[in-house]
């Protein structure tokens, strides 16, 4: 699949079936996670992969609210922030570092037929100490976000065109 037909057929996946992801599936989505740009290149991201049902429950647990999804999903991950490996001279960075390796894992999951939803934590206080004190993360290590991971119970759906003419503004606003 091409990365614009990825990113324009994408849609959050709730449902999953039982077919599991591969451990070859699983090394694409997370090398996809660490192909993208970061700032200097510090790369200042770790993920946490989860495929046990009962943690994958106190993981939607720990993120409260909207984070069904992952009691159904094959595979959790959290993305994490390494503050010691983040740029120094804009070390807040890091959050956009992992939003950029989040959506590639979510996109080269699609092009591989694998669902995905993405579970926001991070600047939820709560959520990201739920997180902290659930997998006993050292005081540097910051969860950025959790993604559900699972083949679609179904087919998948299809995204409607999304574009907004009144959005865009050239050479002024």
């Amino acid at each position: 699949m091409d990365a614009i037909k990825a990113i324009m057929e994408r849609v959050s996946t709730r449902k999953f079936s039982d077919r599991h992801i591969t451990d070859e599936e699983l090394r694409i989505i997370l090398d996809a996670a660490m192909a993208g740009p970061s700032a200097t290149n510090a790369r200042p991201f770790s993920f946490i992969v989860v495929r046990d049902k009962e943690m994958l429950g106190k993981m939607a647990d720990a993120n409260m609210k909207y984070s069904e999804p992952l009691r159904g999903a094959d595979v959790g991950i959290l993305v994490c922030g390494d503050l010691e490996r983040a740029y120094a001279a804009a070390p807040d960075f890091w959050v956009v570092d992992g939003t950029i390796a989040a959506q590639n894992m979510i996109l080269a999951a699609h092009a591989l037929g694998i669902g995905s939803c993405w579970l926001g934590t991070w600047p939820v206080e709560e959520r990201v100490e739920n997180h902290k004190k659930l997998f006993d993360l050292p005081e540097n290590i910051i969860p950025h976000s959790l993604i559900a991971f699972g083949f679609p119970e179904g087919e998948f759906r299809k995204q409607k065109d999304r574009y907004e003419e009144d959005r865009v503004h050239f050479e002024k606003w």
